[in-house]
């Protein structure tokens, strides 16, 4: 009688915790998710963008379920475009899924009243750790012989 499901009341703190630990790994499941395939949208896009002017008869090569195939643009092109027509509705269904998801935590919290408090600490890593993020080269002044 102990087993937890989806519809059952929490019967304490830990498992309130549980419960909501559980819900905000699945928004960031969903959020890593949608980032993957914003990117694989953004390779489609790149792809279509270099070989569309190009002469149609041409030769192109498409990889398939790990099978390199060739084809000609002509062939490609509308798959290359259908499948990112495709990424761009299942992105655009997470981020539904994402916004229920967020609805249901914020009632969560506050049936449950959770509040996440950050310490002084955790306040003063993240602002040093906002200030260290860029990263870059420094090339000093072309060195002359002396």
């Amino acid at each position: 009688m102990a087993s937890k499901s989806e519809g059952k009341e929490p019967v304490n703190e830990q498992m309130v915790a549980n419960m909501y630990g559980a819900m905000r790994s699945e928004l960031n499941q969903i959020y890593s998710k949608i980032t993957e395939l914003e990117m694989e949208v953004s390779e489609h896009s790149l792809v279509i963008n270099a070989i569309q002017p190009l002469d149609q008869s041409r030769r192109c090569y498409r990889m398939i379920g790990g099978v390199l195939v060739e084809r000609t643009i002509k062939e490609i092109l509308p798959a290359v475009q259908r499948n990112k027509e495709g990424l761009e509705e299942v992105i655009a269904r997470l981020n539904e899924a994402l916004e229920k998801k967020k609805k249901e935590i914020a009632d969560f919290e506050a049936k449950y009243k959770i509040r996440i408090k950050k310490s002084d600490s955790d306040v003063k890593d993240e602002s040093s750790k906002k200030e260290g993020t860029a990263q870059g080269v420094l090339v000093g002044p072309a060195s002359s012989s002396k």
